[in-house]
């Protein structure tokens, strides 16, 4: 999958038509869309063509349970051609999305919902809503995060991996605990497959980070407290705290934009996203975010940042000076 281009006008025209709508007017789904249904899922694939030549794997898996179900909300009525927008601007090219929902496959009826990959507005939108919002958790402090690592793993194909030795990127959001292991039982139950004896979560984490980088949004100082200890153990620094659920597609396309050297600082990046016409809060709200992850891959970064905001207010107003004008 991944044929066709894309337009942020489309996009963007698409997203404001339905401003004034409620998200049960957007998410129309009350059970799994049936291509979304993992049940005999075979493989989702991110191909290079002539409009896209190096085409790069990009996932969103979206908690949609009870506590989470702003975040698609968002997305589909605010924020994805944020994403694409601030990706290109900063020229990275060929992105093909692909969008997943996860819940609770102790709880929920639709434990895991997966679409594919592609690269037109109009069909990354369409997969997107397709999500059913189930609104559901187990009420345990856990949701079944570790299905979207199998799934990456068993049955995504990206050519940016296998041309290129190109990792993909997965943004899962969350505000949870993930489980210990992926379970054989659901693997049969949700996929059909027949799994020998369950995979720790960490070899699961493991074998989809062979081909994906991974990267876990919390989406605020709130939520954090529960669930960041245990992210941390098993991502690192690849655990995004925000500020706030609204930065999650600006935090995604930064981390892809540093990773990809399509920007090679925080300050870069802030610039572009000021060009975009991003406000200045939510600039900096971004950089607060993205802070541990520039220091793990540039050690100056934050040496930077703290040299252009010394004796600025909270505000950040000297760097916003430098930067805006």
């Amino acid at each position: 999958m991944g044929y066709g281009n894309y337009s942020h006008a489309a996009h963007a025209a698409l997203v404001a038509d339905r401003a004034s709508r409620s998200g049960a007017e957007v998410f129309t789904q009350r059970a799994t869309h049936p291509l979304m249904n993992p049940q005999g899922l075979k493989v989702r694939e991110s191909r290079d063509n002539a409009d896209h030549p190096n085409s790069l794997g990009i996932v969103f898996a979206l908690d949609v349970t009870g506590s989470m179900g702003d975040i698609p909300d968002i997305l589909a009525r605010r924020e994805l051609p944020t994403f694409m927008k601030l990706l290109t601007d900063c020229g990275v090219t060929d992105p093909q999305l692909m969008f997943m929902a996860i819940g609770d496959a102790n709880a929920d009826h639709a434990a895991l919902q997966v679409g594919q990959f592609e690269t037109t507005a109009e069909l990354m939108d369409q997969w997107l809503t397709r999500s059913y919002l189930e609104g559901g958790g187990g009420g345990t402090g856990e949701e079944s995060y570790e299905l979207a690592f199998y799934v990456l793993a068993q049955h995504t194909d990206l050519d940016c991996w296998v041309k290129r030795r190109k990792r993909g990127y997965l943004f899962m959001t969350g505000d949870e605990l993930p489980y210990s292991a992926v379970s054989r039982h659901q693997i049969e139950a949700l996929i059909g497959e027949k799994l020998d004896e369950d995979i720790p979560i960490e070899e699961a984490i493991a074998a989809a980070a062979e081909t994906y980088h991974l990267f876990f949004l919390i989406p605020d100082a709130k939520r954090r407290q529960h669930c960041e200890k245990r992210w941390r153990e098993l991502l690192g620094d690849h655990v995004i705290c925000m500020d706030a659920p609204d930065d999650a597609c600006a935090v995604a396309a930064g981390i892809v934009a540093l990773t990809e050297r399509a920007v090679p600082t925080l300050d870069g990046l802030a610039q572009v996203m000021g060009a975009h016409g991003t406000p200045r809060e939510r600039v900096g709200a971004v950089v607060h975010a993205l802070e541990g992850y520039a220091a793990l891959i540039d050690p100056d970064a934050p040496k930077r940042v703290r040299a252009a905001t010394a004796g600025a207010s909270t505000a950040r107003s000297s760097w916003w000076k430098r930067l805006f004008g």
